[in-house]
């Protein structure tokens, strides 16, 4: 035998175990060290999920809530829209009689009531 051959095998044999980027691990160990890796991650995302979900169920309260606020928003202003038209039809009323003396009384009254809120205002 070759004492060069035998240097070659032993130091194949030595190397076996070597891969490229590191040592190979025994199969049994490596896929210990896999399922404790998969569990680690699995509780991480359930983490997540459990994190997503209650993210989404508080957002899904936050817009039920402000889907209410808006249609009470919403009836109020129809509401407001009612009386304001009752109010402008009394006015058009108003200011289609003839009667200046009517109109007078009218504007002096605004004219009043203006400056009695302007002066308890300042």
């Amino acid at each position: 035998m070759n004492p060069r051959r035998d240097h070659r095998g032993t130091r194949s044999s030595v190397f076996d175990g070597i891969e490229e980027g590191g040592i190979r691990a025994a199969p049994s160990y490596s896929h210990e060290i896999d399922e404790h890796d998969n569990e680690r991650a699995l509780d991480g995302l359930q983490d997540r999920v459990n994190l997503l979900k209650r993210l989404s169920g508080d957002i899904n309260e936050e817009v039920e809530t402000h889907n209410r606020m808006l249609d009470r928003m919403g009836n109020d202003m129809d509401s407001s829209r009612g009386i304001l038209s009752g109010t402008m039809d009394r006015f058009k009323t108003v200011f289609e009689t003839k009667s200046s003396r009517r109109m007078l009384t009218l504007v002096a009254s605004f004219v009043a009531l203006f400056l009695v809120v302007y002066y308890l205002t300042r």
